[in-house]
């Protein structure tokens, strides 16, 4: 995979195959993603998930457009094999692959699930294009009614009169549903207080106090704060010469009534952040070193803190700066915070995504159980 940048930010993504030549329909639907406007960060995604597709076609000596349906049942068996790339990441049950020409953990079926899902978005696009002449998509979807009766699912404007059905496909895996991992309130603690580094300070309380993810705390820009008000706009960018962007596709603002997390603000940007800088991020590289006055990067967050973490001896695969974000959403639940205003306030396309919340504390279920327990004595 290529990626082809211009002052840092992705323009354009090829998958190139062995002989160095471009993977023609790949690289015509990586353009096509991006005539529909969608992320930099998609288009890498979806290359990456094809590249899976493609080396499985030329193992199978099959060119794209012969695939079929039961092509679609050995891909799946193929994915299932493959080791993953990034298993010290990894929050849930793994496979090991035992053997030493095999090191490591499997594909996730979370993993596994977005391959197929990309690949079942490419074919749909090659139908629409007229590239693929099959009758049928090889990634074949089913009616499920029993989708349609899931609590709180979107339902058709017309109801059941809508021709609108629900559908799934053929070919998947079933995978366990992970709840967030909310830190402990005393590494919590241990964590805030040990940070010397007032731009360190302001970013993690972003997250933490104001459920932004990372990437939209690396995004910020100056005109973003609203110190009188007591709020950040967290606005839909592509600019991070780092690549570093927020995940919703729609603008929001985010309440910070905390004194702590606007006071840590401002304070970094009055003393510590470097004042002959021009750029409008509000988080920049300090120092001496080449990289001074560069927008904070993704990776570079993740490190601090990852080192943070070591020092304390509470790093662990669900302590990353995204738990930041699970901690504050799981206190406003806790505190009460309706479904409705928690999925405005974390920008969730979905109520499904905020629904996890209400799984990780259950105040009726609590409350069952804690009246039960009286009962029983």
């Amino acid at each position: 995979m290529v990626k082809e940048r211009d002052g840092g930010v992705v323009r354009r993504v090829r998958l190139i195959d062995a002989s160095g030549s471009e993977v023609g329909p790949v690289c015509r639907f990586l353009g096509h993603l991006s005539d529909r406007g969608l992320s930099p960060n998609t288009w890498c995604a979806y290359a990456y998930d094809l590249k899976y597709l493609f080396t499985f076609l030329a193992r199978e000596g099959l060119e794209w457009r012969e695939s079929r349906a039961p092509d679609a049942l050995r891909l799946l068996g193929f994915l299932r094999r493959q080791p993953s790339r990034r298993p010290a990441q990894r929050l849930g049950l793994t496979v090991v692959v035992g053997g030493a020409g095999l090191p490591g953990s499997l594909l996730s079926p979370s993993t596994v699930n977005r391959i197929l899902a990309a690949v079942s978005s490419f074919y749909d696009w090659a139908m629409v294009a007229e590239e693929y002449e099959g009758e049928d998509s090889p990634m074949q979807m089913h009616p499920d009614p029993a989708l349609a009766r899931v609590p709180g699912r979107h339902q058709p404007f017309m109801g059941k009169a809508s021709r609108q059905q629900p559908v799934r496909r053929t070919v998947t895996v079933k995978q366990p549903r992970r709840l967030p991992r909310p830190l402990n309130e005393a590494v919590l603690e241990s964590f805030i207080t040990s940070l010397t580094k007032l731009r360190d300070l302001a970013m993690f309380l972003l997250m933490l106090d104001g459920g932004l993810r990372p990437g939209e705390v690396l995004s910020l820009h100056l005109a973003d704060l609203s110190y009188g008000r007591r709020r950040v706009t967290i606005g839909k960018r592509d600019d991070h010469p780092g690549g570093a962007r927020g995940k919703s596709r729609s603008e929001r603002v985010v309440d910070l009534h905390d004194p702590r997390t606007l006071d840590a603000v401002s304070r970094y940007v009055m003393h510590e952040r470097p004042l002959e800088s021009a750029s409008p991020f509000v988080f920049l590289v300090g120092g001496n070193g080449s990289r001074r006055l560069e927008p904070l990067s993704y990776d570079a967050l993740v490190r601090l803190f990852s080192r943070r973490m070591a020092k304390l001896g509470a790093r662990t695969p669900e302590t990353t700066p995204h738990a930041l974000r699970h901690t504050h959403a799981t206190a406003m639940w806790e505190g009460g915070m309706r479904e409705l205003s928690l999925q405005k306030r974390l920008g969730h396309a979905s109520p499904e995504s905020t629904k996890i919340y209400t799984r990780v504390s259950d105040e009726a279920v609590l409350a069952d159980y804690t009246r039960a327990l009286e009962n029983k004595r």
